[in-house]
């Protein structure tokens, strides 16, 4: 089994498919003593929006989530370990998850081209005949994909470091991951305490792996689905809220890199890479508490 590759921070590890059950080794071990998970993930952005009627602005936000990750794979996921002081394990923290991904498996996995989608927008799915008030714009697709998908997610996360073709080729299948994820101790305990930066798009895809099946239909399920894997979770986005010297950046809708930044946090890593969101994420969260 090859080593893994630890950048020169000694903080975060990569992980690929050849040395994924080496690394989840270690992280069973870590979760025993650091048991705050502060958690990020890459994916190729929005593609897809919702039509009809929704009871409320917080419905129609889930059915946009819900139609966007069904659709969508997972990029990246970043876990950083820390204790109750904030303290880091000796040597790596954070652990930079990458999973296969193919830039041009959109045509095969819905079974025709991009051109025929704008076409057959009249065509609807079997959820969508069960569902007529909840159903995804086909016509859409591929407008919006291309727009954020081709232009804007994956060139960002290309200037980023992100290596689509080694993600291809060398990245973890998901279902493989989430069996070992499973009982590592990191999910299914009250005793682990997440740590998110506006995290409902990140809890989504972690679901979707863990449960290997579409979201819910309704978010009152989701929300049960959640408490089970992950049932005490921090999101550092609505903390700012009561902390006096973040309240200004919460009113303007400012990011983690902001957040940091008021914080007087130095990142490490790349930004736009889950690893190093990750490790950010933790930082603020204990940096929040001191002030």
């Amino acid at each position: 089994m090859p080593a893994a590759t630890v950048d020169h921070s000694q903080r975060i590890c990569e992980v690929w498919a050849c040395n994924l059950d080496e690394e989840m080794k270690k992280i069973r071990q870590v979760i025993r003593k650091y048991n705050y998970v502060a958690m990020d993930t890459e994916f190729p952005g929005v593609v897809a929006r919702p039509i009809g009627e929704f009871r409320s602005n917080a419905d129609y936000q889930y059915q946009l989530l819900r139609c966007n990750v069904d659709l969508l794979k997972i990029i990246q996921l970043g876990l950083t370990f820390m204790n109750e002081q904030g303290e880091y394990p000796p040597g790596t923290s954070t652990w930079q998850f990458n999973f296969k991904f193919n830039l041009t498996a959109w045509e095969a996995d819905t079974g025709f081209t991009p051109v025929a989608a704008a076409l057959r927008g009249s065509i609807k799915t079997a959820a969508e005949a069960e569902s007529p008030d909840k159903t995804m714009s086909v016509t859409l697709w591929w407008e919006l994909w291309e727009d954020m998908y081709a232009q804007d997610s994956i060139e960002l996360l290309t200037t980023s470091g992100i290596q689509f073709k080694k993600h291809e080729e060398e990245g973890i299948e998901t279902q493989y991951f989430a069996e070992l994820l499973m009982t590592s101790g990191v999910v299914l305990c009250e005793g682990v305490k997440w740590l998110s930066f506006h995290s409902g798009y990140d809890f989504g895809y972690l679901i979707k792996i863990l449960t290997n099946s579409n979201l819910p239909e309704e978010e009152l399920d989701f929300f049960e689905i959640l408490r089970l894997f992950f049932p005490v979770i921090y999101d550092v986005k609505y903390l700012m809220k009561s902390c006096k010297n973040l309240k200004d950046v919460y009113k303007r809708q400012g990011g983690l890199q902001e957040v940091a930044e008021q914080l007087e946090l130095e990142r490490i890593g790349p930004q736009h890479q889950a690893g190093s969101d990750s490790l950010l994420t933790g930082m603020a969260f204990f940096k929040m508490r001191e002030v």
